[in-house]
């Protein structure tokens, strides 16, 4: 670039480039790369026989027993104990009249699943293997990859063999540097002293003498920098990636209680686990009390294996069965009538209207 006077002046490098690099076709992976952008890839049929209700574990007696009137007393004074300025009067003193026992279910399938998708990937070319074409590439679901431990999220991402070719890079186009981000290729940026206004008390500011920019030390004053895409070596590996994602599909169904307890108190608790099924499907809860547990579990391993086979691949479905016991417990102290609840594998204790909450003395 020349001034009208003759003079040659500076020219900072035009915006980087940004068109994608030419993808080849790879046999066997037309239809999932289409335009570079890959995608899914269904899975291979199912080897595995559809459940039965043979292969669901023996039943078990679905019944727990209530907790005792003397455990309820303890789980009760022991609460009042831990709260300071309580009496513990009434824990030890009320006369239970009523308990109460209301078993909340928690049903919990999970579904543990592997899907496939491919897509281009290029990363800079430092002498790795090029095998395009050397054989032909293996189908995405032939490719031999290790599955992680079970119903844990887990991702791999995996090169798949012989497609992997150089090319130039796109973005440097073949220079190996580009256009530095911070000064835009002018080789200055704004002065940090002076924030660019060139003066500082009034007087010209002393680090950029005036002119509000100084060199970029990021570039050298160059307005170059070395290209991210190919690292300056101006070429790229080109190559499909496979990735590989493993998920574990959880839901929760909750039988709904009606013993009045706050359900908010239930999540700082465990439970019994009264049933237990692994296996690579399984089949729907047979033969428990509650008709709406058993309805959800239908349901859920109907939607789960609809679903989740249609997009990936089944490795192993595995659904439980937890009790958290809950006991309402009436008691009598001083002529009044109270409630306290005892929950949980912890027999933790919520009492809301407990009657003698401040036990302190002001001197």
């Amino acid at each position: 670039m020349f001034t009208p006077g003759g003079g040659a002046v500076y020219a900072p490098p035009g915006p980087n480039p940004t068109a994608p690099p030419v993808y080849g076709n790879v046999p066997g992976y037309e239809g999932f790369m289409a335009g570079g952008a890959g995608g899914y890839i269904p899975p291979p049929a199912p080897l595995h026989p559809v459940p039965t209700p043979d292969t669901q574990p023996e039943q078990i007696d679905w019944n727990i027993p209530a907790i005792t009137e003397e455990a309820a007393q303890a789980a009760f004074l022991e609460f009042a104990g831990s709260n300071c300025c309580w009496s513990k009067a009434p824990a030890k003193d009320g006369v239970i009249t009523n308990m109460e026992a209301f078993n909340t279910y928690r049903y919990r399938l999970e579904t543990f699943t592997e899907s496939r998708t491919t897509e281009w990937k290029t990363e800079a070319f430092t002498g790795q293997t090029v095998d395009v074409g050397l054989q032909p590439a293996p189908p995405p679901w032939a490719i031999q990859v290790q599955t992680p431990a079970l119903f844990k999220d887990h991702e791999e991402n995996i090169k798949v063999p012989n497609t992997a070719s150089v090319k130039g890079c796109h973005v440097c186009q073949e220079t190996g540097q580009t256009r530095c981000d911070v000064c835009t290729g002018s080789g200055q940026k704004q002065c940090n002293r002076c924030d660019g206004s060139g003066k500082r008390f009034q007087e010209a500011c002393e680090d950029c003498s005036g002119t509000g920019k100084e060199h970029c030390t990021d570039c050298g004053g160059k307005g170059l920098q070395k290209c991210e895409t190919c690292e300056g070596t101006r070429q790229i590996l080109m190559f499909i990636n496979l990735k590989v994602t493993w998920k574990n599909n959880l839901e929760d169904y909750v039988a709904q209680q009606s013993s009045g307890i706050q359900i908010g108190n239930l999540t700082s608790v465990t439970g019994k686990k009264l049933f237990h099924d692994t296996q690579y499907m399984v089949y729907p809860v047979l033969g428990f009390p509650d008709p709406n547990l058993a309805q959800a579990s239908e349901r859920m391993v109907r939607e789960h294996q609809s679903k989740f086979s249609q997009s990936a691949r089944i490795h192993q479905q595995q659904h439980t069965i937890e009790l958290i016991p809950i006991t309402k417990v009436a008691y009598k102290w001083k002529g009044g009538t109270h409630l306290f609840y005892v929950f949980g594998n912890e027999s933790r204790v919520s009492a809301d209207d407990y009657p003698a909450t401040c036990c302190c003395v002001v001197m």
